[in-house]
């Protein structure tokens, strides 16, 4: 695509090709949730937030977090990325997990600090997709930590991590290149072992990445302004093997974590309870990817999660503002806004 080629040139020459990714990608998952996945129970589940957009020193806490108050010398860093330290304890057992990285090194590597988390009690890492927002910080990370780091710890995603990806600029035609992720980086560290997947996958006991998301709703698009690069075509991207989290909370219900629901936030819930079995939800938290949507659209997706009702919801990342509020406006008790450095603790 020529830098001055309108965006409606664009949507015109990549719609029948992105129709045929999304038709194959709908199917692909369709099988993926067609039979069940029994969950492990947890125990406990503890999911700090290492760093996301925003952070609030004075916000109260809710009865399952604990949040991170600044102090001399300790603060907490915020940008526009995201990334989780996992630990789920099961039969008294716990298991660590770390999930996307953010984008700034340092500032990750501060908040670990500051909060207190050991990557080496990484039992396996996860991606969630190729955007540099989750995968930014992910080599250095590895590359300074190679002495607390098992050689061939897991290291799992799903397809497409490893794409070259683009967006255009809000409001222009202007494509900016987004980056791209490199495999070959990754295996020259000679660290982790790269397991790619496309089904419902038990990543530590009792924490799972979903498999490739099926898509149901009619109203949960991608944004044509999210681009790829397939081969030599730069098309919309579909986002067929993003990954979001799931577990099974004892006596509570199922927890969905998301990264940035590329496949819509409702589509992962409903997903994870077709692929579990398992209709109660307990918590819905992360990126819901509603920022800039159409004000219809963020109406259906609230109206859809109060039908599910979970216990708590935790917008975060690229939800948008406009989006949270409606979250808080509608959900009041179920609601909580997330900060940088949040603990949240589910237990049974």
């Amino acid at each position: 695509m020529n830098d001055e080629m309108s965006r409606r040139e664009f949507l015109k020459t990549t719609v029948g090709a992105g129709a045929v990714l999304v038709a194959g990608s709908i199917l692909s998952e369709t099988r993926t949730a067609s039979s069940a996945v029994k969950l492990n129970e947890l125990d406990k589940l503890v999911i700090t937030i290492i760093t996301d957009n925003y952070y609030d020193a004075l916000r109260p806490d809710a009865p399952v977090t604990r949040r991170f108050r600044t102090a001399p010398g300790q603060w907490m860093h915020a940008e526009h990325g995201l990334s989780y330290f996992i630990e789920a304890a099961s039969n008294g057992q716990t298991s660590g997990f770390m999930f996307d990285y953010g984008l700034d090194a340092p500032g990750v590597k501060r908040n670990m600090d500051v909060l207190g988390l050991d990557v080496g009690k990484a039992n396996a890492f996860g991606l969630s997709h190729g955007h540099f927002d989750h995968w930014g910080a992910m080599i250095t990370m590895l590359s300074t930590n190679k002495d607390k780091i098992k050689k061939g710890t897991p290291l799992y995603l799903g397809e497409e991590a490893f794409l070259n990806r683009y967006s255009l600029v809000p409001g222009t035609n202007d494509r900016l290149d987004i980056g791209q992720l490199s495999k070959t980086d990754i295996e020259a560290l000679d660290l982790v072992r790269v397991i790619e997947i496309k089904n419902p996958t038990e990543v530590i006991p009792g924490a799972y990445f979903t498999g490739n998301i099926e898509r149901v709703t009619t109203y949960e698009k991608v944004p044509p302004s999210l681009l790829v690069k397939r081969g030599d075509a730069i098309v919309v991207d579909s986002f067929p093997g993003e990954q979001a989290m799931a577990f099974n909370v004892k006596g509570k219900g199922l927890v969905v974590l998301s990264s940035c629901a590329h496949a819509g936030i409702i589509n992962t819930v409903k997903h994870v309870q077709k692929m579990t079995g398992v209709d109660k939800v307990y918590a819905v938290m992360g990126g819901f990817h509603l920022v800039n949507a159409p004000q219809q659209v963020i109406e259906s997706t609230v109206a859809d999660m109060k039908a599910i009702n979970p216990d708590w919801i935790v917008p975060a990342h690229c939800t948008g503002f406009e989006a949270t509020i409606t979250f808080a406006k509608e959900m009041p008790t179920k609601f909580i806004l997330n900060t940088a450095g949040t603990k949240y603790t589910f237990a049974a």
